[in-house]
């Protein structure tokens, strides 16, 4: 039976838990575009260094004030741009901690967009390619176009999966804008992290660090995910 990683997105809150860091496989740390600076960068890269985990860019929409959860249209060359800077100033605190930069993965509005839309999709790829030409593994949804670019250009794509998100008939998240989009307890997001992981259709795993109960929901996921032999290192 597959494997699966657990990736927490981290860097975000200032009084997030530290803990967290020693539950992921995979840290994505947000690096300045919703959320993040250069001082929340660095505590991060060292937190996941220390922790043993792997590091992933978590850029996202020049959104603040959103989140990066509203969607936010511009042009691909801004885009490109936007990533790049926010890539880069990641990828330097890695080199200069003296470890690698294993992936990438878009944060709210740009993680649906890319997949939606395939101009997006290489605007974002063609910019953490410039910033790490070395490859890296790029974190989607297993719908929509960015699987095909990311592999058109030589990159890893690694299907995730959510254990803290609703899921709607249609196989996709339920919006956050509805109320019951949030899983809340611990069981039910260890529950539904172990089926997902069983389909063997999913790489990795999401839990969010801001997530109001995100340490017990991280506890569990990652526990039942060991009991049951599926979690990656």
């Amino acid at each position: 039976m597959s494997r699966v990683d657990l990736n927490i997105d981290l860097g975000e809150l200032a009084d997030e838990p530290e803990e967290l860091y020693a539950l992921a496989t995979v840290v994505n740390i947000a690096c300045g575009g919703h959320a993040g600076d250069a001082d929340s960068m660095a505590r991060s890269v060292d937190r996941a260094i220390r922790a043993g985990a792997r590091i992933a860019a978590h850029p996202s929409y020049p959104d603040r004030a959103s989140f990066g959860r509203a969607p936010m249209p511009m042009p691909a060359r801004l885009l490109y741009e936007a990533i790049v800077e926010q890539t880069d100033a990641l990828a330097h605190l890695v080199r200069q901690a003296g470890t690698r930069l294993w992936g990438a993965k878009m944060h709210g509005a740009l993680y649906h967009a890319s997949a939606d839309d395939a101009e997006i999709a290489s605007a974002v790829l063609d910019a953490i390619v410039a910033v790490w030409p070395d490859g890296v593994t790029i974190v989607g949804p297993s719908w929509g176009r960015l699987e095909k670019e990311s592999r058109a250009r030589g990159l890893a794509y690694a299907r995730e999966g959510f254990a803290d998100r609703r899921y709607g008939p249609d196989g996709k998240l339920v919006s956050r804008e509805s109320p019951d989009a949030l899983l809340e307890t611990p069981e039910a997001c260890a529950a539904q992290a172990v089926t997902l992981a069983q389909t063997g259709a999913v790489a990795t795993l999401c839990v969010h660090g801001d997530h109001p109960n995100s340490v017990a929901i991280a506890r569990a996921v990652r526990r039942a995910l060991e009991d049951e032999g599926l979690l990656s290192r």
